[in-house]
């Protein structure tokens, strides 16, 4: 990551007619009639569901399948487990999922928390979102731990290190930005000014305190929210001396729309 006077380039980064007779039609008709009336009713509940199996912290959310959706999307989404829901819905062996029925999630750990069970607190997320890879998902606990601890929005930090490295701590970009924040070595040892200790950038822990400390430099020494965020990738130097480069705010659209799709519940990209 560029230090205060240096700048770099992006790296590549990571929706006939019919003419039966009138008694013929009239039958047509009559069916067409009999088979909407129960496929609406067959849409408006949920599907068949064994409830005795699930543990008793399950709380129900009934869930209108729209495109797009898989059982493990859902599962990511709403805090749940893929396996319940395939089993509770008795879906087939590949949670095939049908736009437009609807099924129930059992979702995990949700009860007397307040909210509405897909982790919204008026409107807002109240857990995030988890991603399903196990080591994206670390990377996500710890930069977010990391934001926290340092009074950094954990989904602006969240945001950066997904536009950077798609959360992945094995990345190293040709101006040898590292891991999953893509920090300089230069970058880290100006870092490690404010952590009070030496920053090991392929260490996750290291990596994610670099990039967050940046984050919170940065917040102190720009007033703009578009130049904290083009700053943390053109450099501060260059930042205030001319302003955001176009391909900067590129980067900053990118994060920016990152960060709504995190606080909405959804996954990154």
């Amino acid at each position: 990551m560029p230090r205060a006077d240096q700048s770099r380039h992006p790296h590549p980064r990571r929706p006939r007619p019919r003419h039966d007779r009138p008694r013929a039609r009239a039958l047509v008709t009559t069916v067409g009639v009999l088979a909407a009336s129960l496929a609406t009713v067959l849409t408006a509940t949920p599907a068949h569901a064994d409830h005795e199996r699930l543990p008793a912290d399950r709380t129900m959310r009934s869930h209108v399948v729209q495109p797009g959706d898989t059982a493990s999307g859902l599962a990511v989404r709403f805090h749940a487990w893929t396996a319940e829901i395939v089993s509770h819905n008795h879906l087939d062996g590949g949670g095939s999922l049908r736009v437009g029925d609807r099924i129930e999630i059992p979702v995990v750990g949700r009860t007397g928390d307040g909210n509405n069970g897909d982790g919204r607190d008026g409107g807002r997320a109240t857990s995030m979102w988890q991603h399903p890879d196990a080591d994206r998902e670390k990377v996500r606990r710890v930069v977010a731990g990391a934001a926290r601890r340092h009074g950094v929005d954990p989904q602006l930090a969240l945001a950066v290190s997904w536009q950077e490295s798609g959360w992945q701590m094995g990345v190293v970009s040709s101006a040898n930005a590292i891991g999953a924040m893509q920090v300089l070595p230069s970058t880290a040892r100006w870092m490690e000014q404010y952590a009070g200790r030496s920053l090991r950038l392929r260490k996750l822990g290291d990596n994610a305190q670099a990039g967050v400390l940046l984050l919170k430099v940065l917040s102190a020494q720009t007033e703009r929210r578009t130049h904290k965020i083009g700053a943390y990738y053109q450099g501060l130097g260059a930042v205030q001396r001319h302003g955001l480069y176009d391909e900067t705010r590129t980067y900053v659209d990118n994060v920016e729309a990152i960060k709504r799709r995190l606080e909405d519940g959804r996954p990154p990209s």
